[in-house]
């Protein structure tokens, strides 16, 4: 055995080898150690290999999908290795046969299908990147829907599309694995080497080909020889890691990526589109607007999000029909309750597809048939309906005849496993049914047996019994025993066996029922995975009209999505062009407004004007201090964009907004130690790459640029990157700054305008109105706000005359080195007094007994009148 399982491991030895033995899988030497560590379970032996012990391990295999989950997220790859003959059949080889045993799927992150493993909102997408000489190709696929895209893409843009698709595994020509190790890393993926010839375009076509039956891929469209080579590598590993079970996948689709708003990973991290900087789903972007009820929506949604539109008239057309369905809101409302019967039909499918499937996605494809019905329905006594809502309505329908099959095949809620059985409804197989009645009814049938025996014998204790060893037997006591051993009852009665207390029967009709009986269980179990693999192949061969139906689906429950998103919040239909207006109306921040409404407090909400007209400028530079809400005002309106050209309507009063190409967000501080990055490098190269790649369509929100370095060095960086901006990349944006003399750029350069973030002082304290205002704000109030964040009382006095010292000396222009000269040492500054108690008021002194909870309406009034006295007197 133990050769058996060195001579599969050969094969793998980048993998984990899952040993099938009987309810385990075992695993063992280096294997055995690095997944009890990973899975925290005991680490055994068994046997010795060259003197030494054998270190082993297992996981029950009724368990195994979640210990697999484990070791894919630690980024172990598992090879699965199964028992592919029963014991029996082994020993007829011989006593010491070992059972024949091989891989028959190797898991890896990009490759996964069961339920268990995968989000369902989210996709798993395997990623496959090469080049050919001066032209590369990306293309990528999800096997639990079947979605299969591709598109051209050069080395320099390979992270910006890989934090847009968020793959778990890109494969790589093992060439070029090196240099592309750490982009692939940094977005999350699993980086797998694949060799060169897995790449060659004339391969990768005959792979394609037969993979769709077809003789030319011109009927898909017009693909790169690098295109085609990406493409055929994913298919190549697929049939490495499926060992040849290849999962239904759906044509390939070209993608251009002047298809879609270009947002680099660190803009997509800055403004938290599908994870918040924390790492999960809370707290995004994604986490507020989706209203998706179905799983296959919720992907869309993730999708739509992560690659808004550039094409008006498909931003229109989505723009329609979330207006048509906020405008019939019963009407949405009816579609999202219809929706919300709809199981997973992408996956299911993909299942039955690599034979990992069960008599529940079966069902899944039934209940999903039938809420497309009811779905088109609904669509078909609507007036007006908006083109996009035809379409998806007439994908819904033409599955009458499949969907009657399966109501008549299937019982209301199978098994999840086809071979426990119980699947299939009774009157719809007749064989099946009689094999049924037999298994079921046999206890009947021996009980009718054992009244027939008693009333022969005369032996009213007699009893049929059943075993492993002698099957049904009669059963009586050795007294009544000699009656059955003699004639004429011995004709009848074969004697078995003989207890200490009792005598053992047979007859012959008995052993024949007993056969009946038996093979009457096992005959149903066959016939129904007969039905089993006769339906899903039924449903396989209309793959691609159930696929079209589950995309109709997905797009109903966006769109209703969206418009339930829009009622509940009161966001608008914004206004998308091909201009360069930038006009938002009371814009708000979807996801900081939806934080405060659990604390109570409003959002304020705020016009932002970036027209690039006579009268406006195209550059807001916004100054005012911190925690007054610059950030949130710079993320607020690029979201805004973003959700305009996703196709939903947008938190604000109104919105006009012309085209984005591209959107840029340098936002917040953080360093890369790993890649020897500190905070201002890491600010440097996110500003480099906006001035690098900007055009005059693009959105850039800058944040305190140049604020990790000297202040005259920051000052100069910042000044020479807003010119560039201006008259260089000729962007929309909007520019928050600490850095005040930077307010003088508006009187220098045509299309910069300031603004602020407006603040009160009450009483020596700072009050942020998070109000945006024209005009530049004179001070910074730092300070104030290092007071708000608990500063010690003598630290917070020491930097007010440390600030008034410094300002001093910059009003008579004398050097800082003066200025710092002419400061008491701190040590010399008395501490600040402990406050004081001041005399309670009048007011204070009333209300201090009263219990709120204990006064009556009219109470409360009287007590009203009577404070309002106290403070006139």
């Amino acid at each position: 055995m133990m050769a058996q399982f060195l001579e599969i491991k050969q094969g793998y030895p980048d993998a984990l080898l899952f040993y099938r033995m009987g309810d385990f899988y075992e695993l063992f030497f280096d294997d055995a150690v690095a997944a009890a560590e990973a899975l925290d379970i005991a680490l055994t032996k068994r046997g010795k290999h060259l003197g030494k012990d054998i270190p082993m391990c297992g996981v029950p295999v009724h368990a195994a999908e979640g210990y697999l989950l484990t070791l894919i997220r630690k980024g172990f790859r598992v090879a699965v290795c199964e028992q592919m003959e029963n014991p029996a059949e082994a020993k007829k080889r011989g006593a010491k046969s070992v059972v024949r045993r091989d891989v028959v799927r190797l898991v890896t992150p990009g490759t996964l299908t069961e339920e268990s493993l995968l989000d369902a909102r989210r996709h798993n997408f395997l990623a496959a990147f090469t080049q050919v000489r001066d032209e590369g190709a990306l293309a990528w696929v999800d096997i639990s829907t079947g979605a299969f895209r591709v598109m051209p893409c050069s080395a320099m843009r390979l992270s910006p599309e890989l934090a847009r698709l968020a793959p778990r595994e890109v494969v790589l020509p093992d060439h070029i694995l090196p240099d592309l190790d750490g982009i692939v890393t940094e977005s999350g993926a699993s980086p797998t080497p694949l060799g060169q010839a897995a790449f060659d375009s004339a391969g990768s076509e005959k792979r394609l080909k037969e993979l769709y039956e077809v003789g030319s891929l011109d009927a898909f469209g017009t693909f790169t020889r690098a295109e085609v080579g990406a493409m055929g590598a994913i298919v190549e590993y697929l049939e490495i890691t499926q060992k040849g079970k290849l999962p239904l996948l759906r044509p390939p689709v070209r993608e251009l990526s002047h298809g879609t708003m270009q947002i680099d990973a660190a803009t997509r991290r800055n403004l938290e589109l599908t994870h918040a900087m924390s790492g999960g789903r809370e707290g995004s972007l994604l986490s507020v607007v989706d209203r998706t009820v179905t799983a296959g929506g919720g992907r869309l949604l993730e999708r739509r999000l992560s690659s808004p539109s550039r094409n008006l008239d498909e931003i229109h057309s989505r723009l329609e029909t979330v207006s048509f369905l906020v405008e019939q809101g019963r009407m949405a409302e009816d579609l999202r309750s219809a929706l919300r019967k709809t199981p997973d039909m992408d996956r299911a499918l993909s299942r039955l597809g690599l034979e990992r499937g069960g008599p529940r996605d079966l069902a899944a494809i039934r209940s999903g048939l039938g809420a497309a019905i009811e779905l088109s329905e609904q669509l078909a006594n609507a007036e007006a309906l908006p083109e996009r809502l035809m379409q998806a309505g007439e994908q819904l329908i033409g599955h009458d005849e499949l969907l009657t099959l399966l109501d008549e095949a299937l019982v209301a809620e199978p098994p999840l496993l086809a071979r426990d059985g119980g699947f299939i409804a009774p009157g719809y197989h007749e064989e099946l049914d009689e094999a049924r009645q037999l298994r079921d009814e046999g206890r009947g049938v021996i009980a009718g047996m054992q009244a027939e025996y008693a009333a022969q014998t005369g032996v009213s204790s007699l009893k049929v019994k059943h075993n492993n060893v002698l099957g049904y037997f009669i059963e009586t006591t050795a007294t009544h025993a000699d009656k059955m051993l003699n004639p004429p009852l011995s004709e009848t009665f074969i004697h078995r066996q003989t207890t200490a207390n009792a005598v053992r029967f047979t007859t012959v009709p008995l052993s024949e029922m007993e056969t009946k009986i038996h093979n009457a269980g096992s005959r149903a179990l066959e016939i129904e995975k007969r039905l089993y693999s006769t339906l899903t192949g039924t449903i396989l061969g209309r793959a691609a009209h159930i696929a079209d139906t589950a995309r109709a689906l997905s797009e109903i429950d966006l769109a209703a999505g969206f418009s339930d998103l829009a009622r509940a919040e009161g966001w608008c239909a914004p206004e998308v062009d091909d201009s360069r207006m930038f006009e938002i109306s009371g814009g708000r921040h979807p996801v900081v407004e939806t934080a405060l409404r659990k604390t109570g407090e409003p959002f304020i909400a705020n016009d932002c004007t970036l027209s690039n007209g006579n009268d406006h400028a195209h550059i807001w530079l916004l100054t005012g201090p911190n925690m007054a809400g610059k950030s949130t005002f710079l993320r607020q309106n690029a979201l805004i964009a973003l959700l305009a050209q996703t196709g939903s309507f947008v938190p604000a009063k109104s919105a006009h907004i012309g085209l984005v190409s591209q959107l840029f967000s340098r936002v917040g501080a953080s360093d890369d130690l790993a890649r020897g990055r500190s905070t201002f490098m890491v600010e440097m190269v996110e500003t480099a790459a906006i001035l690098n790649q900007a055009d005059d369509r693009a959105l850039v929100i800058l944040d305190e640029i140049g604020r990790g370095t000297a202040t005259y060095d920051g000052l100069s960086i910042a000044w020479a990157t807003l010119e560039h901006l201006h008259e260089t990349n000729k962007s929309r944006a909007l520019f928050a700054t600490h850095y005040h003399e930077m307010t003088q750029l508006a009187d220098k350069l045509t299309g910069v305008e300031n603004a602020t973030i407006a603040v009160k002082e009450w009483e020596g304290e700072v009050i942020f109105l998070h109000e945006v205002r024209k005009g530049a704000a004179d001070r910074s109030y730092g300070v104030q706000v290092a007071k708000l964040a608990g500063l010690p009382a003598s630290v917070v006095a020491r930097a007010n005359v440390v600030l008034e010292a410094l300002e001093k000396g910059e009003r008579e222009g004398s050097g800082a080195k003066a200025m710092i000269d002419d400061l008491p040492l701190f040590a010399a500054t008395p501490p600040a007094p402990p406050p004081t108690n001041a005399e309670p008021s009048k007011v204070e002194e009333a209300l201090q007994d009263v219990l709120p909870d204990s006064l009556t309406p009219r109470e409360a009034l009287n007590l009203v009148y009577e404070l309002r006295g106290l403070l006139k007197d």
